[in-house]
């Protein structure tokens, strides 16, 4: 990736904060199912689509011909930091959630924040959940850099996702994007964002590490 792709990923982030948007909530303030809140920036958002294309809608969908009683809360705000998600995660998880997928530190990564600032903050974002909620199951979602951002940062960060996973006793999903990123028939016209179909594959990397944890008799 040149230094022409480093400008729109700076364009696009920037673009992103600048308009910060709640992605909205499937759920119902008054149904009694458990809850999935899904904590993420613009891919879980549905950047640049409609919110029903984007992953968090299709895991509902799955989770609705599986026959699970489930509901997906999609928190995901573009533009968002790990800081950002350690700030809303008390608010995020206000009506209640039965599992967290911590889906952040993409962001992280192309601003070049120190891999051990988002270690601290997503450690921090599963310390809130389970002060608030102790038997929430938590979920770390991986995310990698491009090769662009150097061989020693990109290294540091692809390990940080497994790192905190173990050391918070979470579940991983090892990298969000996988068989999306780095795809343009996959990812829309800033090589970043997934299009439709790319946010189905993200839901199925999902769907693989989350139904495991749901059929269990405890949650």
């Amino acid at each position: 990736m040149g230094s022409s792709l480093r400008k729109k990923l700076s364009a696009v982030l920037l673009a992103a904060t600048a308009g910060l948007v709640f992605a909205g909530n499937t759920a119902k303030a008054n149904d009694t199912k458990k809850r999935i809140v899904i904590l993420g920036d613009s891919i879980t958002a549905g950047y640049g689509l409609d919110l029903s294309q984007a992953y968090p809608a299709l895991i509902q969908q799955k989770l609705a011909q599986a026959k699970l009683p489930f509901i997906i809360v999609n928190a995901g705000v573009s533009g968002d930091t790990t800081a950002g998600g350690l700030r809303r995660v008390a608010w995020a998880l206000s009506k209640g959630a039965d599992v967290l997928i911590i889906a952040l530190g993409g962001n992280d990564g192309l601003r070049g924040i120190s891999p051990n600032e988002t270690k601290k903050n997503l450690l921090g974002i599963v310390k809130k959940a389970r002060l608030k909620y102790p038997a929430i199951k938590t979920i770390i979602a991986g995310m990698q850099m491009p090769d662009n951002m150097g061989s020693e940062f990109t290294e540091r960060f692809k390990k940080l996702f497994p790192q905190i996973a173990t050391a918070s006793n979470s579940y991983l999903i090892p990298f969000l994007i996988e068989g999306v990123g780095g795809d343009e028939n996959l990812n829309q016209a800033d090589g970043i964002h997934p299009t439709a179909e790319g946010q189905k594959v993200v839901a199925q990397n999902v769907w693989k590490i989350l139904l495991p944890l749901i059929t269990k008799k405890e949650i």
